[in-house]
Parts: C-alpha cells; structure tokens; sequence
C-alpha cells in the first residue's frame, strides 16, 4: 500500500471509535449533572406520602405518624365522639370549618372521609405546637362541660373530636386536614387525593 492512499475502513472505525467515546464521556457527565437536579432522599422522604394501616385501631384509638416533619393523627372515633361534634357547634368559632385548610371532602361536619376515621394535622393553629388528645368527658381539669376532645398545653387551645376550635381560645382557626385516600378499608394514604395516584 502506498503512503498516499487512504485507508478508508480504519478511517470509519477510527471515526466510530472516537464518536462511541465521545458519547460515553458526554453520558457520564451529564449523569451526575441531572441527578443533582432531583431532590435528595431526604427531601422526598419529608414530603412524600405516607400508607397507614389502620386495621388494628379500634374506636376509641389514636394513632400518630409524621408526615412533612408534622404529627399526623389518625383517630378511630366512636358513636359517642360523633354524637359529641352536632352538640359541640353552638361553643365554635367555625362550625362548617370554611375559614380552615383542608380539602372539600372535608367540608362536613366530621370533617372527615368516613365519618369513623380523623385524619388531622395535629400542630395548634395558635402557635404551633402540638395538643394533647383529651377523650374523656366531663375531665374534671378542663370542665364539666368538656364533650373531649384536644387541648393544647401550650395557651389553652381546645378543640372538639373534629379538630375545630372552639370560641375564646387562642387558636385562630381549625386544625388542618391534610389530603389522603383510603386505598382499601384498613389501608389509607396521607399526601394523596383521588386521583392523584
């Protein structure tokens, strides 16, 4: 072979050598580069919906998991803490609960899915710290009149079974209910509606 020829295969695998590489470099810094953008385990974990099991909560029960680094409670209410919420109203600021987050499935009076189950976020609208879950009637430190309910330690803050503020305490409003879904009938979703799944 002359020195002036050219070889054209070694010039197409030397072209196609060149170009594999090029490629693989350009992958392996794009990579690290996209994967910076996505949010860290962490920040997902802090945001990112929850599934309770609720088949082992009987009436009466609360349960609490964290969800965004707040207390989430799940309460298996009774017939008698529903009765409780229709005699509460005439003692709370917002009985219909229009000035308050939540979402429209729980615009009712229980403010809830399923009439038996809570779901609320339980930090105090006042300041923000967390009540206490006071059940009992009648407790004789709260009053006579206390249908039970939460009772935040920090200002006095008292709530009835459906997380509504009643009127002259602090809190400006009612406890949040964060969004969620029942996935089957002992199985639910904080983080999630309908839909969104």
């Amino acid at each position: 072979m002359k020195s002036d020829e050219i070889d054209h295969g070694k010039r197409r695998l030397l072209t196609a050598t060149a170009t594999a590489l090029g490629g693989v470099g350009a992958v392996s810094v794009a990579v690290p580069f996209v994967a910076s953008m996505q949010p860290s385990a962490r920040a997902q974990a802090a945001g990112a919906p929850i599934e309770i099991d609720i088949s082992a909560l009987r009436p009466g029960e609360l349960v609490v998991h964290k969800w965004r680094g707040k207390p989430v409670w799940v309460l298996h209410r009774t017939e008698e803490m529903l009765a409780s919420l229709k005699t509460a109203e005439e003692g709370l600021t917002d009985p219909q609960s229009a000035g308050s987050e939540q979402p429209d499935y729980a615009l009712n009076r229980q403010r809830s899915l399923k009439p038996e189950y809570l779901v609320l976020v339980g930090v105090c609208t006042h300041l923000g710290c967390s009540p206490k879950f006071r059940p009992e009637p009648g407790d004789e430190e709260i009053g006579a009149d206390w249908a039970g309910g939460f009772l935040c330690p920090c200002h006095g803050g008292r709530y009835d079974l459906a997380g509504r503020v009643f009127k002259g305490t602090p809190p400006p409003k009612n406890m949040a209910v964060p969004p969620y879904m029942y996935l089957s009938d002992s199985r639910l979703v904080i983080g999630l509606e309908e839909g969104e799944v």
